[in-house]
């Protein structure tokens, strides 16, 4: 029987089985062969601002150049971004890369503990950060190695010339340079960029993750591993993304691998005209942006599709141009893609893939006419194995861990030659931690998850982090938590505690705790209290005895 079927599918759909990841050298040869190809189009839209491609050379040239003549940045620095999907964010990835630095991807609603974790891990001496996030980065900065902090408000240059940009933040005597976005292009326009040789295998992101297990960790993603999954999205979607013609609205975070990758760099490299939403959670304000964007493309995780099919403005949106729709970061359910069916007339195609493989492992083709409650066929370049519990080969419909070789998986996780060791088999499949099946035509489904990661709104969460801090709370004896379903974000945290002797303590006194630590889709949506907690012989917990109380097994 033939170990990868879906070889044949893809001469029946005309996809080729291989493709090119050295066509550019890098990924800013890529986007500025589109900075000159569509010159003045649109790029990007925020906050009532459009910016041109030209627009965006000239200011990421202005940042590349001042990062480079005021800070010092080398070649493979790191240097931390934290916002939500601002008209800063294309800039000063464009800018980072051009000055031939590493990006560090942050969530702007990290706690302060989360945050410092990410920034002393990565080592980074800068932080681009946006002002409401400011706070955060001011309780933990004295613990990390940040001397340079960039403050982003909601636009990115003013004609205006009474303007004056915000104050510096008061941060202590550690830094040696505070200022606002807007100064740093105006100054950066006055200086000279050196151009830096930046090549395939050289770092362009480090994407922090979960992983397979434990604590955060960057997945190091070179400008190799996303120029590859670029070429292999396209080669699934041919013709789908007509050269300077898309419009598309980007609500899943740009800080996230899957936004970053197919609505930023696919997409730009495509000519797209991009309208950003900084506060999907802002329904209304997110339906104004569709009524006036009237999109062609649009990209999200099955929350945002089943939240928007649900608002009772989502009629007023002109969905008559939309011809792709686009799904991952957690399973897109068949009920919520008939909705968006009927309300647009376009199925939801989704795809599997984790950011440590840049991400897309696999994707629904264009040539697919209807949901298949599938993730699609591995995507060319792409070999996929599924291994049993014995490490052996699985068949055709039989389930086992999913495995991946290809040119869009990362080398490895910044400097954690363990964690390595352990991610990888022998010949070099990376580990997903995923178990799937592959039918006779290629097509994978998820079908459970080796580790007992949960993923909430596509976000991973990772119970031995909860309970770690869930376990500091005063009263709490000991805790352990599984993933629940939940109508609104696929999963969500369900915590199990003991309680220490005499305690009075409440649900709400939990997740209060769990709330001055964690990220909101990490908080334990529900808290139940038991006597004792499963466990086996040897004292381990035993989350499948918590399945089965909850009725999940």
């Amino acid at each position: 029987m033939n170990s990868k079927p879906w070889f044949a599918t893809y001469q029946q759909y005309g996809i080729p089985s291989d493709i090119s990841p050295s066509r550019h050298h890098s990924v800013v040869d890529l986007l500025e062969e589109a900075m000159r190809t569509f010159d003045n189009k649109p790029a990007f839209r925020s906050y009532g601002q459009t910016l041109s491609y030209r627009d965006v050379d000239r200011l990421s040239s202005a940042f590349a150049a001042w990062l480079q003549q005021k800070l010092g940045v080398k070649k493979g620095d790191r240097i931390a971004v934290m916002m939500p999907n601002l008209l800063a964010f294309p800039i000063a990835l464009i800018g980072i890369a051009r000055a031939g630095a590493i990006q560090v991807s942050i969530n702007p609603l990290y706690t302060a503990r989360e945050l410092e974790h990410q920034l002393s891990d990565s080592g980074c001496e800068t932080i681009v950060v946006f002002n409401g996030s400011s706070p955060t980065l001011t309780s933990v900065i004295g613990e990390t190695r940040i001397r340079s902090v960039i403050t982003v408000g909601v636009s990115v240059e003013q004609e205006d010339d009474d303007y004056l940009p915000p104050p510096p933040l008061p941060m202590g005597d550690w830094l040696t340079d505070t200022i606002a976005f807007e100064t740093v292009l105006r100054e950066g326009a006055k200086l000279r960029r050196t151009a830096v040789e930046v090549g395939g295998d050289d770092l362009l992101l480090l994407q922090y993750t979960g992983g397979t297990t434990g604590l955060s960790k960057g997945a190091a993603l070179s400008h190799r591993n996303l120029l590859a999954n670029t070429e292999q999205f396209q080669s699934m979607m041919p013709g789908s993304l007509q050269p300077g013609q898309e419009v598309l609205v980007t609500a899943l975070p740009l800080y996230h691998i899957f936004a970053l990758m197919v609505n930023f760099i696919t997409c730009f490299s495509s000519g797209a005209d991009n309208w950003l939403v900084a506060n999907p959670s802002d329904m209304d304000g997110f339906i104004d942006i569709l009524i006036q964007a009237k999109p062609s493309v649009f990209m999200g995780v099955n929350t945002i599709y089943s939240n928007l099919v649900a608002h009772p403005r989502i009629g007023e949106v002109d969905f008559s141009r939309l011809h792709l729709a686009g799904g991952g970061g957690a399973a897109v359910l068949e009920v919520t893609s008939k909705k968006w069916q009927k309300l647009t007339g376009t199925f939801i195609r989704e795809g599997y893939g984790l950011s440590e493989t840049g991400p897309i492992l696999s994707f629904n083709p264009l040539k697919i006419e209807e949901f298949t409650a599938t993730t699609g066929l591995p995507v060319p370049g792409t070999d996929i194995k599924l291994l049993d519990e014995n490490g052996l080969e699985a068949g055709v419909g039989e389930a086992g861990e999913i495995c991946a070789k290809g040119p869009q998986v990362m080398r490895g996780y910044w400097n954690k030659p363990d964690a390595n060791a352990s991610s990888f088999t022998a010949d070099g499949y990376f580990l997903t931690g995923d178990i799937g099946r592959i039918n006779e035509n290629g097509f994978l489904t998820i079908v459970d998850r080796k580790k007992d990661m949960i993923i909430v709104s596509g976000f991973n969460v990772f119970p031995n982090e909860i309970e770690a801090y869930a376990s500091s709370c005063p009263g709490v004896r000991e805790c352990a938590c599984i993933g629940v379903p939940n109508e609104k974000t696929g999963e969500a945290v369900r915590l199990y505690v003991v309680k220490t002797p005499g305690s009075s303590l409440k649900p709400f006194d939990v997740i209060s705790h769990c709330r001055l630590g964690m990220t909101a889709y990490k908080i334990p949506k529900t808290v139940v209290f038991l006597d004792e907690l499963p466990k086996s012989p040897v004292g381990k917990i035993l989350r499948r005895e918590l399945r089965k109380l909850a009725d999940l097994s």
